[in-house]
């Protein structure tokens, strides 16, 4: 009989915390290079550019942590 493998939501949710971060941190070095006219409060630590990273980061520890690896089993 064939067993079947369902994939954790957490494996997705870790894919887009990572593209959601690498969108934020590549928007928030492009406004570093290129400062905006009007800078946000507090611009010059460069919050985007930090908060990007950090969900990428954690984006990419869910994916590895809940990739679906052949496991096997002894029986």
């Amino acid at each position: 009989m064939k067993e079947s493998h369902q994939l954790p939501i957490w494996l997705f949710i870790g894919g887009l915390l990572a593209v959601y971060g690498v969108i934020i941190l590549v928007t928030g070095i492009f406004n570093w290079v290129n400062p905006p006219a009007n800078p946000m409060a507090m611009g010059e630590l460069h919050p985007d550019v930090w908060w990007g990273a950090l969900i990428a980061v954690i984006g990419l520890i869910y994916t590895v942590r809940f990739w679906p690896w052949k496991k096997s089993r002894p029986e």
